[in-house]
């Protein structure tokens, strides 16, 4: 029957859905928008990698959800179709937050095998590397994604060098190193110790926020691979993509878009409406908090739900509740501190206190029931 209401409700058996796996953070388009200068100043750094030399290295700067680690997978796949003789590895530096954790993802990416859990120097795991490239007569290109944790973590310094020296103490070995960094309060070359800094003269490739249009362009992409055909409205595009330039990360937009189709289809409707974005957006407007949160350590954890608990307390005071709870020393928490203030779940701006001169209060940067609804 025309005009039947019936037609616009799912069965149980149907998805709005073409492909649910275009809205998950591991999808790498086919069609890469609005980064052709990136890619260019990309290609530039590693062209001599390809022809066997030494490729330049490379500072990949931007805030987050800007297209940096898409631009590395992208520039690696045409590596490898071009050439056997380039190793291409991406650290997740997240993840992997010294630097002998670094160097066993680098053994892992050359031997294809993981390193022994134990027992094994740093010396002779950077010793079995090297070599294996230079046996191999390959060069290797590292990318060091989000080395903002190494920063962090103050293991930076140490990891760029063993890097960006290996071809003195291992004559033969060709490596080339991309930093890709997402703080843009991070100052990467003057971080750096001055021994690197002496050997680190890399090009620089900036991404900037994608403004509202290319938002749009993206995300209709996105929409036309991963719904079928109607079920998202120009309309709702629209308003998809303003709030995604509102926050200035791509990934809110996708994230959003994904979880507008599942509001759809909790109503077994076969359109995503307005509602259905509106009620994803509170969830995926913190898509970034979220990945911030899931690469803290159990104690930088504890502290922040301290903090949440001491909102606003001197930064002493907060001490006291955490080292309670974890026996970690001051030296430590002070660090820890400094690392959630970089990553921005913190404030902890200085202030002067009467008679005891000036102190650091400690306060979230987000909504207290945002941060402890995604700890637990």
């Amino acid at each position: 029957m025309v005009g039947d209401p019936d037609d616009r409700m799912l069965s149980w058996d149907e998805s709005v859905f073409r492909d649910e796996h275009v809205f998950e953070i591991d999808y790498l388009p086919e069609t890469f928008h609005h980064r052709d200068s990136q890619m260019q100043g990309l290609t530039y750094a590693l062209r001599p990698a390809v022809r066997g030399s030494r490729p330049l290295n490379v500072l990949v700067r931007g805030p987050p959800g800007t297209g940096k680690t898409t631009a590395i997978q992208k520039l690696f796949g045409e590596v490898a179709m071009q050439t056997q003789d380039v190793r291409t590895i991406r650290v997740n530096c997240q993840v992997n937050a010294t630097r002998y954790s670094v160097f066993s993802r680098l053994f892992e990416g050359c031997f294809d095998y993981e390193p022994p859990s134990s027992g094994i120097s740093f010396k002779k795991l950077f010793a079995q590397i090297a070599e294996k490239l230079i046996e191999e007569d390959r060069v290797f290109v590292v990318a060091l994604d989000d080395v903002n944790y190494l920063f962090y973590e103050n293991e930076a310094s140490d990891t760029l060098y063993s890097l960006l020296r290996a071809h003195e103490e291992h004559p033969g070995a060709k490596i080339g190193v991309i930093v890709v960094s997402s703080d843009p309060t991070l100052e990467v070359i003057e971080e750096l110790d001055s021994r690197v800094q002496s050997v680190f003269r890399p090009e620089d490739v900036y991404f900037p926020v994608y403004d509202q249009p290319e938002i749009v362009e993206i995300l209709r992409e996105r929409v036309r691979r991963g719904f079928h055909e109607d079920v998202v409205s120009g309309d709702v595009l629209e308003r998809v993509a303003s709030l995604t330039a509102d926050s200035g990360d791509l990934r809110v937009g996708i994230d959003l878009l994904r979880r507008a189709g599942l509001n759809a289809e909790m109503r077994a409707s076969r359109v995503v409406e307005p509602e259905d974005v509106e009620k994803a957006y509170e969830t995926s407007k913190y898509v970034n908090l979220s990945r911030s949160l899931a690469g803290l350590s159990e104690n930088e954890r504890a502290l922040l739900e301290v903090i949440a608990d001491h909102d606003g307390d001197q930064a002493g005071a907060v001490y006291e509740s955490f080292h309670e709870e974890t026996d970690l020393g001051y030296t430590r928490y002070s660090e820890i501190v400094n690392k959630l203030d970089q990553l921005n779940l913190i404030d902890a701006d200085y202030a002067d206190i009467d008679g005891r001169g000036r102190s650091r209060a400690l306060s979230l940067s987000y909504e207290r029931d945002a941060i402890l609804d995604r700890l637990e």
